[in-house]
């Protein structure tokens, strides 16, 4: 199972790390079990295992501490006589197999020999689970992904045992470990933080009743996890455990687009309109299930939502507030992306495109109103290369010589550009001219 081979990278990466020689079962029971739970609070509630069966009378938080080892003594003695199931080894099937419960993730009628260590890696995959907004959990092969996650558990135990921060939820450790990798891969991690500051970086969420951990979007942890990794491609395997299992499978990662994005960015605007990291980010990506259906997650997945009513449309950004200059940069920064076009050449092709475009609809006054639909009523509402052609046609015979070899040549990329790549150039075109318009 995917969590015992995560649980097998780790553990080889931290033998090696901290010169041991930890067997599966040593750790589990020298540092997962104390961290996770030998504690009135757990980090993780696993359903039916041998930590949330109480007797009678017993409450988690009340729990003595030889009561916490007995069920620990419990684990082993299941590990050691029972057939593996979900209860007590995580991400296998439940006990139910042959029905193919709805509880169970990768059910298969194949009998696959599964030994102690296994199990035992198999808790210790589950707790690397990476929870993100949308309900599902990430789980990546790789040894300095696990080694920097295992390193949160640490500071969310601390958490844990603060009696300041009684209100604070335990059993978080996937969507804890979302957060912690998202915050500590950034290049401006501060390792000297406190609780406070993880406030302010809305990593947690506080009201009167309750503290909790909030949940990561995959974006930002997508931006951090390609600031570790800028030119590489990682695979994620994708799920979700709970009352019914979600599988998506194995999902590549392309962190390159992170990297490439924040360039274009950062061209784009020099100093100027800048915002932080964290508000860049939040701006990006469609749902993580919409995300998985286009097979790999990457630069078109990193589509931001808001985008989607601008394409195709003859809608415009307004810029009558600061928010629209922030999206126009971030728009603009992703469809340039998007096009194979020289990336530093686009952005100056449009403005050029743009502005004379402008210039045609304020050239003759006693047309002004006739252009003016022209461009933004059916230009912009094109939603083919044919339509959109058609109208820059009918735009050539009022354009002067400068402005006519801008057209036409432009007419001639349009006709080698996939459907694709002219909606994402027409779309940026159109901002452009918003832009330059509120700039005359």
């Amino acid at each position: 199972m995917i969590t015992s081979l995560v649980g097998k990278t780790f553990l080889d990466a931290y033998n090696s790390k901290y010169n041991k020689q930890l067997t599966p079962k040593e750790f589990f029971t020298e540092e997962y079990f104390d961290l996770f739970y030998n504690h009135p609070k757990y980090m993780q509630w696993v359903t039916n295992s041998p930590f949330v069966q109480m007797k009678a009378g017993q409450k988690v938080h009340l729990l003595k501490k030889e009561e916490r080892i007995e069920k620990l003594e419990s684990l082993h003695d299941k590990v050691k006589n029972e057939t593996a199931d979900a209860s007590f080894a995580l991400g296998f099937p439940a006990s139910e197999s042959k029905e193919f419960a709805s509880t169970s993730g990768l059910v298969s009628d194949i009998v696959i020999p599964v030994n102690e260590d296994e199990i035992y890696l198999s808790w210790i995959g589950s707790g690397l689970g990476i929870g993100v907004a949308g309900g599902y959990t990430l789980l990546f092969d790789d040894a300095t992904i696990t080694l920097q996650t295992f390193e949160g558990w640490k500071t969310y135990r601390k958490f844990l045992n603060d009696n300041t921060l009684e209100r604070l939820r335990g059993n978080q450790i996937g969507t804890w470990n979302g957060q912690w990798l998202t915050y500590s891969l950034r290049s401006n991690f501060d390792e000297k933080f406190d609780f406070s500051t993880l406030i302010d970086e809305k990593i947690f969420e506080v009201d009167s009743e309750k503290i909790e951990v909030s949940t990561v979007n995959w974006s930002k942890l997508f931006f951090s996890l390609s600031q570790l990794y800028p030119s590489r491609s990682l695979t994620a395997y994708i799920y979700g455990f709970g009352q019914t299992n979600k599988t998506i499978g194995f999902i590549p990662f392309q962190l390159k687009a992170g990297t490439k994005l924040k360039h274009i960015y950062s061209q784009l605007i020099g100093s100027n309109h800048s915002i932080s990291s964290k508000d860049f980010e939040e701006l990006f990506g469609m749902h993580i299930k919409r995300a998985c259906e286009l097979g790999s997650i990457g630069m078109q997945t990193l589509r931001p939502e808001g985008l989607v009513k601008y394409m195709n449309e003859s809608k415009n950004l307004t810029f009558k507030n600061e928010v629209d200059k922030i999206n126009y940069y971030v728009y603009k920064t992703w469809l340039i992306a998007m096009l194979s076009k020289n990336k530093e050449e686009i952005s100056e092709y449009t403005l050029k495109l743009a502005e004379t475009i402008l210039k045609y609809r304020n050239g003759d006054s006693n047309n002004k109103t006739v252009r003016k639909n022209l461009v933004e009523k059916e230009l912009w509402e094109a939603k083919s290369k044919r339509a959109f052609i058609e109208i820059l046609t009918t735009m050539i015979k009022d354009l002067d010589t400068n402005d006519l070899d801008i057209i036409k040549a432009f007419k001639d990329d349009i006709h080698l550009m996939t459907n694709e790549e002219f909606g994402y150039l027409s779309t940026l075109l159109k901002f452009d001219y918003a832009f330059l318009e509120k700039q005359s």
